[in-house]
């Protein structure tokens, strides 16, 4: 089989990222943390671990967002090292969950017009967006082009 100068197969990459080992060695400190404080039922502890466990989440967001981690898929063969940075941080992963969560690479769209149909009595935007239900879906932002597609679909 042939490898790359990383040591993996051409189609594989396993994401090892600086993001992802400093999250990982802090879950698993904190989690060690935590079951030897449960065993030794000294509850400070318990919760010191699970408090490690919850920092380690938000550490390995912040490393993303820094450009430490990786987009989803797999990377070139040349980007596959666990200490090359990512470029594409800055404007977002499309499909990412931690770049939404950051408002990053969220598509905008124009805001939609709506022409009243035919003897249907004209309403003013104000009022029309006031009347709008509490079901009504959003028309920008990461979900407007399915917003618009589930509408068009109803």
């Amino acid at each position: 089989m042939n490898r790359t100068d990383s040591g993996h197969a051409p189609g594989h990459d396993h994401g090892h990222t600086v993001a992802g080992w400093t999250g990982t060695g802090m879950a698993l400190a904190g989690s060690v943390a935590a079951g030897g404080s449960m065993v030794a039922a000294w509850y400070p502890g318990l919760a010191l671990g699970a408090g490690l466990v919850a920092l380690s989440a938000c550490t390995t967001w912040v490393l993303h967002l820094a450009g430490w981690g990786k987009p989803s898929g797999p990377r070139p063969p040349a980007e596959r090292g666990w200490r090359v940075r990512d470029r594409s941080a800055a404007q977002g992963h499309p499909g990412c969950v931690g770049c939404r969560l950051a408002n990053r690479g969220r598509r905008t769209t124009a805001p939609v017009t709506t022409t009243p149909a035919a003897g249907a009595p004209a309403v003013a935007p104000a009022a029309a967006a006031a009347t709008a239900g509490a079901g009504a879906l959003p028309r920008a932002g990461a979900y407007g082009e399915r917003a618009a597609e589930t509408e068009a679909a109803l």
